[in-house]
């Protein structure tokens, strides 16, 4: 059983990658390595990230829309509490991954310290 909302997030992400469409699944694959390298820098993605991400693997929308999201996020908001300035960087950073080709982002996963990501 999930204990927050990053693993239940971890968990849907494992079954789109499972069970979804070919298209779900990459989009998946990206999502899933790009904040995995934002853990292991020991930085930390928001919910709102992950929010969109799920939108955008669920094609609802592009990833230049879920990038202008993240970005605008930061932007618009005049008082960030400590979590989100801490996520800031790890969101813009998961959000430019994501929009790598999947053979880069395959490579980026296996080369690193995160063989569990793809």
């Amino acid at each position: 059983m999930p204990q927050n909302d990053h693993e239940k997030w971890q968990m849907d992400l494992e079954e789109y990658i499972r069970q979804g469409e070919p298209e779900q699944s990459e989009k998946s694959t990206a999502w899933k390595t790009a904040i995995g390298l934002q853990d292991v820098d020991g930085l930390k993605t928001s919910e709102y990230l992950l929010e969109t991400a799920k939108e955008h693997i669920e094609g609802r929308i592009d990833i230049k829309t879920a990038q202008k999201r993240i970005q605008s996020y930061y932007e618009q908001r005049q008082t960030r509490t400590e979590i989100e300035e801490g996520t800031k960087e790890a969101d813009i950073v998961s959000a430019r991954i994501a929009d790598l080709p999947e053979l880069i982002i395959i490579i980026l996963a296996r080369e690193s310290v995160l063989p569990q990501c793809i």
